[in-house]
């Protein structure tokens, strides 16, 4: 019985400012999405990958795979309007309820390997856990023109893999879809199912803008080194 991870790839590259979307832009030599689907074959050869890719830039895709000799096993699955309906569309594909699925953004290649193993391990406890980091910063909230300081030891900053029981993640996404749903792991709370929260690594970065580019550049220097 193989665990499972959707990689979800669904993003244009609108804040990116580049012409092809983000998760197909190069680095260290590779587009991004083949970083992150390593990452996790990394951690197990054998797990399951689904990929949820807008169908109109699949084309692309398998044409990179080709150029970059990429041939790590994967499944493409189309993505959907939203999030929600992308990993939908990859849970649909996904036909044996045993085990765990994780759900991990396509532009976060820098996920550390213990990150991965801690999660699969407390949501095989729990039935879901997902990443979370300290907020360095101070925080305020905004609302109706005015803003309130929030003491920032009450809040955590939430990464992916986001991981859950199959058969539990397949019974939350039968819900219709909500605005409130941001991630996946409120889309299971919507069940009333308590998250499990585990230490994540904080180069577990989501590249969206630039800056985020940036910083990725330096950190796949750094593991040159």
């Amino acid at each position: 019985m193989a665990d499972n991870i959707i990689i979800v790839a669904g993003g244009k590259g609108l804040r990116m400012g580049e012409p092809i979307p983000k998760q197909f832009l190069p680095l260290a030599g590779k587009a991004i999405l083949m970083l992150t689907i390593e990452r996790f074959y990394g951690f197990d050869p054998n797990i399951n990958i689904v990929v949820a890719l807008p169908a109109e830039q699949r084309e692309y895709w398998n044409k990179l795979c080709r150029e970059c000799n990429f041939n790590i096993p994967h499944a493409i699955v189309d993505g959907g309007e939203t999030r929600f309906h992308s990993v939908s569309n990859a849970l649909d594909s996904i036909t044996d309820p045993s085990g765990l699925t994780g759900v991990h953004d396509g532009v976060r290649p820098f996920v550390s390997l213990e990150t991965i193993r801690k999660c699969y391990l407390a949501a095989s406890k729990f039935g879901a856990a997902i990443p979370v980091t300290r907020p360095l910063d101070s925080l305020r909230e905004v609302k109706e023109g005015n803003s309130i300081a929030r003491l920032r030891d009450n809040y955590r900053l939430v990464q992916t893999p986001q991981v859950f029981r199959t058969d539990l993640l397949k019974q939350a996404y039968r819900a219709k879809h909500k605005a409130s749903f941001t991630d996946d792991a409120s889309v299971v709370e919507d069940m009333a199912h308590k998250i499990e929260l585990v230490e994540g690594n904080i180069e577990n970065i989501k590249i969206t803008t630039p800056f985020d580019l940036l910083l990725a550049q330096t950190l796949v220097s750094q593991q040159k080194d």
